[in-house]
């Protein structure tokens, strides 16, 4: 590993076209989990000018059954979605929560695959897809997550905290963050580079109002990263287009799953590829994804290593994994053939099945709309949300290595 070198990450705001799809998404997921804990659910949303147009496949009992939906059930999706992008902030003219167009695309799901994934006589229940998931934790800050990503979520996080408060009125939902730290040793030493585009208020690209937005950036960032990271060499690139006025789905068009990068690690870890909003938890791209950086948070935090990376893959309608790979990048005070042995030695991990998940982590549950914007990992773990981010293996680890 080279031992001084430059890493940037991003990340966007809930306001961003693709993460308005993200939360659509995942709102759906959530209503439909609150009706159907066994809920199937696979939504993909498209956000453009005043238009949002659900699609994909889902079975839920008491909301769509035998190929009909139950009475108001469509009313309801259009609520949930409305609902969704009035929380986000939209009340644009080329985007607004009560007069854009909706459309509901969703069918019911195919039964070859639910033949595949059912648990039926002996058969276990099966993984949604075939695929390859990824977890990822490191040391480099307090949650546990790479500090570039980390810092860039939460600048946007509480650039959108003040713009919900009032606090930051000239500010609009869209942006985005990026921050590039220099490492020394494998560790952070400065900021070289901190980039923040907003969408804003008329008038706030010129003169005492840029000025205002500029040093209110500023001062987020000056908030955020430690005060060590931040000297006069720290390059700032605020707004660099210049003007910043259209945005969301107004100014570019939004797909989900199209920012898995900024909902994983910020690029510092390897991506099996699959996206996680819009899908229930037996789709494993979402349910093995978060069971992999559960397994990864906790060796770290367990002191077992600085740094490490867990793959899983599966076979669709196959409920065991076909391989776990364990890497602790050379940091690790086991090795790591041992750690992935003690992995399996753990019974509350249900063998690491699609079901088996499901039940450690709770995930038939509806909570996924908060992972759908400032990321899915190195967030609280709060009653039933982000239960993945728990450290509670720690001592099952201990006891399975001897």
């Amino acid at each position: 590993m080279r031992s001084s070198y430059l890493f940037t990450s991003e990340s966007v705001s809930e306001g961003h076209p693709d993460k308005v799809s993200d939360q659509i998404s995942d709102s759906i997921v959530d209503l439909f989990l609150s009706k159907d804990p066994e809920a199937r659910i696979a939504c993909e949303t498209l956000t453009t000018t005043q238009l949002v147009v659900l699609a994909g496949e889902i079975r839920c009992k008491g909301v769509y059954e035998n190929g009909q939906w139950a009475p108001g059930a469509l009313d309801e999706i259009e609520r949930t979605v409305r609902q969704t992008v009035k929380d986000i902030g939209y009340e644009q003219a080329g985007f607004h929560w009560e007069t854009l167009t909706f459309e509901n695309h969703l069918h019911g799901q195919s039964a070859h695959i639910a033949q595949g994934v059912d648990a039926n006589g002996n058969k276990d229940e099966g993984a949604g897809d075939q695929g390859i998931m990824f977890g990822y934790a490191c040391n480099e800050t307090p949650d546990l997550m790479p500090a570039t990503l980390d810092y860039s979520h939460k600048i946007l996080q509480r650039m959108a905290a003040d713009r919900h408060s009032g606090a930051a009125p000239f500010l609009e939902p869209d942006a985005k963050s990026q921050v590039t730290l220099r490492f020394e040793n494998g560790k952070p030493v400065a900021a070289t580079a901190i980039v923040v585009s907003t969408q804003h208020a008329p008038g706030y690209d010129t003169g005492e109002k840029e000025a205002q937005l500029h040093a209110y950036v500023k001062g987020v960032v000056a908030d955020i990263l430690p005060a060590e990271l931040l000297s006069d060499a720290t390059e700032y690139h605020i707004n660099p287009t210049g003007s910043f006025e259209i945005g969301g789905p107004d100014g570019d068009a939004g797909l989900t799953g199209r920012k898995i990068i900024v909902d994983t690690y910020g690029g510092a870890s390897p991506h099996g590829g699959g996206a996680f909003s819009g899908k229930d938890p037996t789709k494993v791209d979402r349910s093995a994804a978060y069971i992999t950086r559960y397994l990864a948070k906790n060796i770290v935090a367990a002191g077992l290593a600085s740094k490490c990376t867990i793959q899983l893959a599966y076979a669709i309608g196959v409920s065991k994994p076909l391989s776990l790979y364990v890497d602790t990048h050379g940091t690790g005070t086991v090795g790591d053939d041992k750690i992935e042995a003690a992995i399996g030695k753990i019974e509350k991990l249900g063998g690491l099945t699609p079901r088996g998940i499901r039940m450690h982590l709770g995930l038939n549950k509806p909570i996924y709309r908060k992972t759908a914007a400032y990321g899915h990992f190195g967030r609280k773990a709060e009653g039933d949300f982000f239960p993945w981010e728990k450290t509670d293996l720690v001592e099952d680890l201990k006891a399975a290595l001897g």
